[in-house]
C-alpha cells in the first residue's frame, strides 16, 4: 500500500489525539513502518530520532530485544485474567519491586496515567469519608497538568485543556508556583501557599504535585525545596500528598524517582509512561498501610474501594514493566543518564545566544528551550516541528517551548544531531510563523 492510500484511509476513519484534524491537510500524517532504538522509520526509508520518547514513554528504545522477549515469554503463558479473586506471579513480583524501590506499602493497578490520578484522588476522598469526614476540595499547583479524564482535568490548571469542560469539574484550588528553580522563589511561593492552606483548613482531601518538572505545563521546573515545603504544609494541615510521577519517574529527573531528591514520602505515588517503556498501557498507584487500613474491614461496613478496570493487573503490561526494572538493575542507567544530561546541557548553552530564546532549563534527562513569547496564532512551535521532521528529528514543542526527553539509549552523535536540528529549527522559527510562507 502506498503512503497516499494509507493516509486517505486513515483520515477517513481515525480521529487523532491532541490534533485539529484540519491541520492534516497541510501537515500530513507520517505513516511509520517500524521503530528501532531511538529511531522511527517511515515507508520511504526516512528515519527520525525520537527526541520526545513518543510522548515520554520510551526508555530503552523501540523494539528493545530484551523487553520483546519478556512479553513473548508471558504471551506463551497467559495474556490476561481478571484481577479480582485471582493473581499471577508477575503482579506479585512487580508489586514487591515497586514497594521496595519507593518505600511505599501497597500497589493498586490501573490502565494509564489519567486513571492513576483518578484512583489516587478517589482514594484520598474515600479515606476521609471512611474516617467520618467529608472533604470536597482538592489542591493542585498553578500551571499543572495531570491528565484528560474529568477528575484529572479538575486538578489541572492548563486552560488549553481544561476551560472547555469547566462546568463539569469538581472544586480545585490552584496554589502559586515559584518563578524559577531557585530556593528563594520556592520560599516565596510556600509562604503564599500556607495562607491558602489556612483558609481551607479541614475542607481539603489532598494536594497533587508533579515534582520538579511540570511536563505538559510547558516544562516549567521548580526546586526540591518547594516540594519539601509542600509536604511540610500537608503534614501541618493534615491533608494527603499525591505525587504524580507519571512523566518524571523512572530516571527522567536524574534519580529513579523525583521525590528522592526532595526528601519526602507521599501518601500516594502515581506511576505510568516509563513503567512499561512504551510497550503497553499500565499504571500504578502506590500508597501506605495507613491509607489501606481505612478500607480494610468487615464487608458489611461498606468501606471497600470499588474501583476497577477491565485490564487491571494485565500480565503482558506487567511483563514489560518487570523487564524495564530488570534493565535498571543490571545496567548503570542513572549514572549514564547523568553523563548524557551533562553533555546535552553543555551543547544547549549556544541556544542562550539566540535572540528568540527566553530561557534554557534542565532537570536530569529533561531539557527545555523556551522561545520568547509570540502570538499563539503564529504557531512558531510548528515551524520547529516541521523543520525537525525534514532533518530527521521528531520534536513536538509545547507552544513556544522546545524540549528534549529522549530514550536513555541515545548516544553522543545522536544527541548532537538532535540538538543541532533543534537549534536550527528555532532560528527558522524566528523568521516566520507557520502560516507565513
Amino acid at each position: 500500500m502506498d503512503n497516499r492510500t494509507l493516509l486517505e484511509r486513515d483520515l477517513k476513519v481515525n480521529w487523532h489525539p491532541c490534533s485539529q484534524m484540519q491541520d492534516y491537510e497541510i501537515l500530513p500524517l507520517i505513516p511509520i513502518k517500524k521503530g528501532e532504538g531511538v529511531y522511527l522509520e517511515d515507508f520511504e526509508g526516512n528515519r527520525y530520532i525520537d527526541a520526545i520518547s513518543s510522548w515520554w514513554v520510551n526508555l530503552f528504545g523501540h523494539s528493545n530485544p530484551y523487553i520483546n522477549s519478556k512479553i513473548e515469554e508471558q504471551l506463551s503463558q497467559i495474556e490476561h485474567l481478571i484481577f479480582a479473586g485471582f493473581t499471577h506471579w508477575g503482579a506479585v513480583r512487580l508489586g514487591e519491586r515497586l514497594t521496595t524501590l519507593t518505600g511505599m506499602d501497597k500497589v493498586f493497578y490501573g490502565d494509564n496515567g489519567s486513571s492513576a490520578v483518578e484512583i489516587a484522588l478517589k482514594l484520598s476522598f474515600h479515606y476521609w469519608k471512611n474516617s467520618g469526614k467529608i472533604r470536597p476540595i482538592f489542591f493542585s499547583l498553578q500551571n499543572s497538568y495531570h491528565g484528560e479524564t474529568i477528575g484529572a482535568l479538575s486538578v489541572g490548571n492548563v486552560s488549553l485543556y481544561k476551560e472547555t469542560y469547566r462546568e463539569l469539574l469538581f472544586k480545585n484550588i490552584s496554589l502559586p508556583i515559584p518563578a524559577d528553580q531557585s530556593d528563594e522563589e520556592a520560599q516565596k511561593s510556600l509562604a503564599q501557599c500556607k495562607l491558602i492552606f489556612e483558609k481551607y483548613k479541614g475542607e481539603v482531601s489532598c494536594l497533587i504535585v508533579e515534582p520538579l518538572v511540570q511536563c505538559a505545563g510547558y516544562m516549567k521546573m521548580h526546586s526540591p525545596t518547594f516540594v519539601k515545603g509542600l509536604e511540610g504544609l500537608c503534614r501541618e494541615f493534615g491533608i494527603h500528598l499525591i505525587l504524580d510521577e507519571i512523566a518524571v519517574g523512572f530516571g527522567r529527573t536524574g534519580t529513579m524517582f523525583a521525590f528522592e531528591q526532595c526528601g519526602v514520602k507521599p501518601d500516594f505515588l502515581c506511576l505510568s509512561k516509563g513503567l512499561t517503556g512504551g510497550y503497553l498501557p499500565l499504571s500504578v498507584v502506590l500508597t501506605t498501610d495507613e491509607v489501606y487500613s481505612a478500607f480494610y474491614c468487615d464487608y458489611r461496613k461498606l468501606k471497600s474501594f470499588l474501583h476497577s478496570h477491565s485490564y487491571t493487573g494485565n500480565p503482558l503490561g506487567i511483563a514489560a514493566a518487570n523487564g524495564i526494572l530488570d534493565i535498571f538493575e543490571r545496567e548503570p542507567i542513572l549514572e549514564k543518564n547523568r553523563e548524557k544530561s551533562k553533555y546535552i546541557w553543555e551543547l544547549v548553552q549556544e541556544f542562550k545566544k539566540l535572540p528568540n530564546v527566553r530561557e534554557v532549563r534542565q532537570t536530569g534527562m529533561i531539557t527545555a528551550i523556551e522561545m520568547v513569547p509570540y502570538p499563539w496564532q503564529e504557531r512558531r512551535g510548528l515551524v520547529v516541528y516541521q523543520y525537525g521532521l525534514k532533518k530527521g528529528v521528531l520534536l513536538r514543542p509545547l507552544g513556544n517551548v522546545v524540549y528534549f526527553m529522549p530514550p536513555y539509549i541515545i548516544n553522543r552523535s545522536e544527541i548532537e544531531q538532535m540538538v543541532e536540528v533543534a537549534y536550527r529549527g528555532i532560528k527558522e522559527a524566528d523568521k516566520r510563523g507557520f502560516y507565513q510562507k
